[in-house]
């Protein structure tokens, strides 16, 4: 599969033969994450690159979403949202990992522009869903979003929010996301 991913480990843009989404302890505080990202493909036994999405939200409660044929699955922590354009450039430390990982699989290959837009659009979508839910922020300082599909077959050339292919994403995108937040409880983790 030809995936972009904004994820620490296995990041990028290229091929990939797998995806893991890893659950982490809250006090999680690592800072070798390609290496801790291979111990657990070792676990797993995979084999090849591939992508390791951490968060300290738990796994279990995956937020799935489909729409014409594009499938989602969102794992929603939002302990410490913040904004894109904070007016501080400090870096800041969370009090605890909150992480929305986003994991859409498209079932048609992408122009590699495409597929960059995907992420794009995925990332808008997120935006929107956590601005619907209230939650004062466009996400947390540690989310990442990966993007699948197909390496051979007809390439799709457009996957922004108005095209065929990206429309759907970003439903699904939001659909996923929003229903993410509402089951978070008042720590930001889900219920």
């Amino acid at each position: 599969m030809t995936v972009a991913s904004t994820a620490s480990a296995g990041g990028g843009l290229g091929e990939r033969h797998w995806v893991i989404n890893a659950q982490v302890a809250r006090d999680y505080a690592r800072h070798d994450l390609a290496a801790h990202g291979a111990e657990l493909a070792a676990r797993a036994k995979l084999s090849g690159p591939g992508v390791v999405m951490l968060t300290a939200a738990d796994v279990r409660r995956v937020q799935p979403a489909d729409d014409g044929g594009v499938h989602v699955d969102a794992t929603v922590g939002l302990t410490w949202p913040t904004w894109a354009a904070a007016a501080d450039d400090e870096p800041q430390v969370a009090a605890a990992p909150g992480t929305i990982n986003v994991v859409v699989l498209l079932p048609v290959r992408l122009e590699p522009a495409a597929l960059l837009n995907a992420l794009c659009t995925a990332t808008e979508a997120k935006t929107q869903a956590l601005l619907g839910a209230g939650v004062p922020g466009t996400g947390t300082a540690s989310d990442a979003v990966t993007v699948v599909c197909p390496m051979t077959g007809p390439a799709e050339s457009f996957a922004g929010p108005r095209s065929v292919w990206g429309a759907r994403l970003a439903r699904a995108v939001h659909s996923a996301v929003r229903a993410g937040a509402a089951d978070c409880d008042a720590s930001g983790y889900p219920a």
